[in-house]
């Protein structure tokens, strides 16, 4: 028996491979079957974050039957996440084959969304997947699926109001929602807010910018840059400069060595999404630590980027101790007792991790347990940054310090960077979003059914539709003999 070969999708555009998207979908019943019951005026949950993470969990949930949602973003549509706003890399740092939030269908994936469009012979040429182009993929992957995200909506505060949990909005039509379950799908800075170091706690701020910042690079032109940090964000800010016509750019970097090795790029498999959080605390903490001590390097491309200006200029053991305005500049004070003078200030120093900063927790918030409250590290293995990511259940579920101060925690679900300590990376890097997502619906409808239990036994008393009318058979009598020969 022969069969006709798929149809292929390579350069047949985007409505081919919508159709076969769509088909596919079909062939699979999706969306799953509504069966949550609902509540008047409650939505079962609410994502906030309509990038990569919201729109994933969303295609999990609405795969597993979960209908009554909604997806909330403070940006504008199109501008979700930080791919064209403080994401200034060329280039994305992940190899383009990874399906990213495909969510196992093979249509929804990047690379079938750029070979119906470009085929296959542009796919065989392209290097990494361009920075903005990623955005365009994931506008499409919104648009195909239909996913409703409310834009230029922010929740400014969560707090529980009987067994539900009460958002209040800016932004929206209303003044505030009730949901039964929150997910927290807000990317790199969702459980913090960007770092920013002491030492220009009394810098006037024209003279500097966290990367995150929106930054007039233009006027950066003829300018003295000081780049705090190597990692991918200060390479990428310190490009940004030097094309812009900066005088000159100086990465203060205060480890004696470049990293030049990505630790956990070296153990990433299927075996590790699954069980690392499974594992003991110290082994959780020693897998995580190590990355953190040894530190991701700077995209390869992107330090090609800066390094080929000859007035860029990397500075090893630098520990910046002060800054100190001066004749409209800046005099920068390191831990060796020499200076620089700089005209302006960009801080490539990340975010941090700490739900006490989140503001949508109130008072909330410092009973929010975290891994410093759990775990001792051995002498050899400190991290204070490590220690304060939230130490979460493994439903995603946030934990209270103390049991009774916050019961309603237990229904705020990060998924998010935050939840790398606890989970793994799973729920805000491109190569295991998928296997995350899959793992917060499970759980999420886990708990959804069991708070209703009694709901779903009652309709499992009242459910009456026959399968059999009684057509299908006759009645027979059946003649049988008694112990003693006798025809009854």
């Amino acid at each position: 028996m022969t069969h006709d070969p798929i149809t292929p999708i390579d350069g047949q555009g985007l409505p081919a491979l919508e159709a076969r998207l769509h088909e596919d979908l079909k062939f699979l019943c999706w969306p799953g079957k509504d069966w949550v019951p609902r509540r008047d005026g409650v939505s079962d949950v609410v994502i906030i974050g309509g990038g990569m993470c919201g729109m994933v969990a969303w295609m999990a949930l609405k795969t597993g039957g979960m209908h009554n949602m909604r997806v909330l973003d403070r940006a504008p549509a199109g501008r979700e996440g930080p791919w064209l706003t403080y994401a200034r890399m060329e280039t994305l740092r992940s190899p383009k084959e990874l399906t990213g939030p495909a969510y196992g269908h093979g249509a929804l994936s990047f690379q079938a969304w750029y070979r119906a469009q470009f085929g296959t012979e542009a796919w065989e040429a392209l290097d990494k997947i361009p920075r903005p182009m990623w955005m365009e993929y994931l506008q499409w992957y919104r648009t195909t699926l239909e996913i409703p995200i409310e834009n230029g909506v922010s929740v400014d505060r969560v707090e529980p109001e009987g067994d539900l949990l009460r958002l209040h909005l800016s932004g929206a039509a209303e003044s505030s929602i009730l949901c039964r379950k929150l997910v927290f799908a807000t990317g790199r800075d969702g459980t913090g807010q960007p770092n920013i170091p002491g030492f220009v706690s009394g810098l006037d701020r024209r003279f500097w910018a966290h990367s995150a910042d929106e930054i007039d690079f233009a006027a950066l032109k003829d300018k003295r840059v000081a780049v705090v940090g190597v990692g991918a964000s200060a390479v990428d800010n310190a490009a940004e400069a030097l094309e812009h016509g900066a005088a000159e750019v100086r990465h203060l970097i205060r480890r004696k060595q470049m990293p030049t090795i990505n630790k956990m790029m070296g153990i990433g498999s299927f075996g590790f999404t699954a069980g690392y959080a499974s594992l003991p605390d110290e082994w959780r903490w020693r897998f995580m630590q190590y990355s953190f001590a040894t530190q991701t390097p700077p995209p390869h491309g992107s330090t090609n980027r800066v390094s080929r200006h000859p007035n860029a200029y990397f500075h090893f053991g630098k520990a910046v101790e002060s800054t100190v305005e001066r004749d409209a500049a800046v005099e920068i004070g390191f831990a060796d007792g020499t200076s620089y003078e700089a005209d302006f200030v960009i801080l490539g120093t990340g975010f941090t991790i700490d739900p006490l900063s989140r503001t949508e927790f109130g008072e909330a918030a410092g009973n929010i347990l975290l891994w410093e409250d759990v775990y001792t590290p051995p002498a050899d293995e400190p991290s204070r940054d490590l220690g304060r990511f939230p130490y979460l259940n493994d439903d995603f579920t946030f934990r209270e310090k103390v049991p009774g101060t916050a019961p309603w925690l237990a229904n705020v679900y990060c998924f998010n960077y935050g939840a790398s300590a606890s989970l793994g990376k799973v729920s805000g890097d491109i190569p295991g979003i998928s296997e995350g997502a899959g793992w917060l619906a499970r759980e999420l409808a886990a708990k959804l059914y069991a708070e209703d239990v009694d709901l779903h036994w009652q309709a499992m008393l009242n459910y009456d539709k026959p399968e059999l009318d009684g057509s299908e058979w006759t009645p027979s009598v059946l003649e049988t003999e008694d112990r003693k020969g006798k025809v009854a």
